[in-house]
Parts: C-alpha cells; structure tokens; sequence
C-alpha cells in the first residue's frame, strides 16, 4: 500500500459526494414516504400504531446515513472556497443534519397533529438525522461516504431480497409446518445478515481504493477499511438504540395492543440487533480480507555486499600490474667514480693467501 494520506481536511471529495447526497436523499424519502404510506393505510386505531412501530427502524437508520451524507456534501462544497476549521466544521454538519431531520419530522407529524406518536416518531427521526449529519464533522470524509455507500448498498440487498422473499424461503426449507416455515424464516434472516455485510465490506473497498486512485495515491490506513466496511452495522445498532430510547413510547405502546404483538415486538427487536451484529462484523472481515490481499510486505533492508573473493595467483606466474600503472623503471647501474684505482683480482692458479694467526 501507498503512503498514508496527510493532507488536512481531507477534502478529495468530488461531485461522487453529491451524486451520494441525492441517492441518500432519494432512499430517505421513499422511507419516509412508506412508513406514512403505512400508517394513514391502517383501517384502525391499533393497525396505526402497529404500522407506526414496524415503520420506525427503517426510517431511523435511513436517515442516520442521509443526514452524513448531505452534511458531507454541504461541507465539501463549503471546502471549495475556504478552509474549515474543527469547530465550524462540526457545526455546519450537526446544522446540515438538523435542518434535514426537521424536514423528515414534518412528514410523519403531519399525519395528525393532534397525536403525540407521531410528533415521537418524528423527533426520532429529526435525532436520527442530526447524529448522522455531526458524523461528518471528522476530517476524514472518504471513510463517511464509503460508509454511505455501504450503507445504501445494505439496503439494497435487503429489499431485493424481500422481494424474492418466497422462492428463498422455499429453497431455505420452508414447507407447510410451522417448524419448517420458522427454521426458514431464521435462516432466512441469517442470509440476508451475512449477504449485507458481505456487500458493505466490498463496496466500502472498492469507494476507498476508487478513492484513493482520485487522490493520485494518497490512501488510507489499513484499519480504516475494516472501519468503512463495519460502518453500516454501526449505523444499525445506533439507529436500534434510538430506536430502543427515543422511539420506546411508540414500541411500548404497539405492544400493549395484545400479547401477541408484545411478542412478535420483541422478537423483531433482538432479531434486527442480531442482524445488525452481524453485519458489523461481516463488513469489517470482508473490508479487511479484500484489502489485505493489495498489502506488499515491506522492502528488506539492504544489506551491505560481501567483498568479492580475490583470485587465486599461480606459484609460476607473476601478478599482472594493473591497466592504469606504468611499468616501474629500472634501478640504474652503479659505477666506479672517476680517478679511483681499480679493483685488484687475484691471478689464476695463485695459490690462497694462508691465514695468519693471532698474537698472544
């Protein structure tokens, strides 16, 4: 992998930034538009409520991801011109946010605004909106929008799977007992975990190595992948939280309509936070898995190079001088000064000189 990303602000956002503001936009607002489908569709009082209480997770967790990204949009553009500072930064995404939440609240509060479970439905949606849009307040704008993006992708697999849901249901088992029919729905359910947090770890892959291909190499650390590809699982256990909190009076009051429905509520609240796990950490394997296959190990150190071994000389041959050495010159011959008398040589066949003894 490149070198870690260190330009302030971070802002390699593009126009991909707005195209993912508009489908966020888009994916809110046929949930919102559902959910008070939904409820005015009830024939009753307790069909509104029940209606009101299987509507609420999906709006909350759609506009968790819409509120970061309108944010993430409005702050990049603002980036264009001049420089953010953190303070400012957070507040321009908490108020992006909030104004988007407040718009979405006006959807389900209209519905009746005599009735306090919707202006509670629609507070929850207005939080759900605000958190999302201050998570863009961090400088680090290309995890967020791969996060969106994963999230939208989650989504989608979600509703195409319920789409399909019969002929799946028969492939998983389901027949006509109610033991069959129950171990399809759960594994049913366990599919659609797992395929989601499959397709959120990939997507946020690919958006952050498109990214990185944007910013002429910068990347991002290694770690952060594995947090874009659990973003979306995070956005569902945060939007079950508020869902859990904020949205309570509505949950608590659709299970006071029978016993059957307290049930079933409960169920399908520890199935979405079940499933919410698991796309969690689904998402961060996957993301992990997919960028660990482009990490190169590091480059060994160099190592300083032995000496080259000197060859061997043979006993009969003289070493060569070198290239570049001049033949040495050759010692002058020494002769006799001028005038000097020569040196006397012993006649041939003279006998030896006899050696003379020392005195005592």
């Amino acid at each position: 992998m490149s070198a870690q990303d260190t330009t302030p602000d971070a802002e390699r956002s593009s126009s991909n930034g707005f195209l993912l503001a508009l489908v966020a936009l888009i994916w809110m607002a046929a949930m919102l538009w559902s959910a008070r489908a939904t409820i005015t569709g009830g024939g009753d009082a307790e069909m509104e409520v029940t209606s009101t209480a299987y509507a609420l997770p999906g709006a909350v967790t759609a506009s968790l991801a819409t509120g970061a990204a309108v944010a993430l949009a409005v702050i990049t553009w603002l980036t264009r011109r001049r420089e953010l500072g953190s303070t400012v930064r957070f507040a321009v995404a908490t108020g992006t946010g909030l104004v988007l939440g407040a718009l979405g609240a006006l959807v389900i509060i209209t519905i009746n605004t005599e009735g306090w479970i919707y202006a509670v439905v629609g507070g929850t949606v207005a939080a759900a909106a605000t958190i999302g849009g201050a998570l863009a307040g961090f400088r680090q704008p290309r995890v967020l929008a791969a996060v969106c993006w994963a999230a939208i992708g989650v989504f989608l697999v979600g509703f195409v799977l319920n789409v399909f849901q019969d002929p799946v249901l028969k492939a998983l088992g389901a027949g006509s007992t109610e033991a069959t029919r129950s171990s399809a729905a759960n594994w049913f359910t366990f599919l659609q975990s797992f395929l989601s947090g499959l397709a959120a770890g990939l997507i946020a892959y690919a958006v952050l190595r498109r990214s990185r291909r944007r910013a002429a190499g910068g990347d991002v650390a290694w770690p952060l992948y594995s947090l874009a590809g659990a973003g979306p699982g995070l956005l569902l256990v945060v939007g079950e939280a508020l869902t859990r909190t904020a949205g309570s009076r509505v949950l608590d009051l659709a299970g006071k309509v029978s016993e059957l429905e307290q049930v079933v509520q409960r169920m399908l609240s520890g199935a979405r936070f079940n499933s919410a796990l698991i796309v969690l950490f689904v998402g961060a394997i996957s993301a992990t898995i997919a960028v660990g296959r482009t990490i190169k190990p590091a480059a060994d150190a160099a190592e300083p190079e032995a000496p080259a071994p000197k060859a061997k000389v043979p006993a009969n041959k003289k070493p060569e001088a070198p290239a570049d050495q001049k033949p040495a010159a050759p010692a002058p011959k020494k002769t006799a000064p001028k005038g000097a008398a020569p040196k006397k040589t012993a006649p041939k066949g003279a006998a030896p000189k006899p050696e003379t003894a020392p005195a005592e």
